[in-house]
């Protein structure tokens, strides 16, 4: 499997990228580290450093996405979806290898 973009998702991270004038250089890279309450934290971020043996790279809706291969084992199967309600919004994951996750849903334990 891989990791998955959402439409929504997709959307804002393009709106996101226009809105500070990236170029198409710049991928949207996921991870994983250490930390948080659960024990790995997400990671979000651009970057323009794609490592064709280090790194796994997917397009989804006109993004292309970019997951080492560490984080990889981490992130298999998940859906990175975009929330945005009154009371809150960003970026969610519907992690299948999560066993626990947080209250915050940007932290988990595998």
């Amino acid at each position: 499997m891989a990791i998955k973009l959402t439409e929504r998702a997709a959307e804002e991270v393009i709106r996101f990228r226009t809105e500070h004038n990236f170029d198409d250089s710049m991928l949207l890279r996921i991870g994983v580290a250490g930390g948080g309450c659960s024990g790995f934290n997400y990671t979000l971020n651009f970057d323009d450093n794609y490592d064709e043996k280090a790194d796994s790279k997917y397009e989804h809706h006109g993004v292309s996405v970019i997951v080492d291969k560490k984080s990889a084992l981490y992130l298999d199967g998940t859906e990175v979806d975009w929330y945005d309600s009154l009371e809150k919004q960003g970026f969610t994951f519907n992690n299948p290898n999560a066993v626990k996750s947080c209250g915050c849903g940007s932290s988990f334990q595998a």
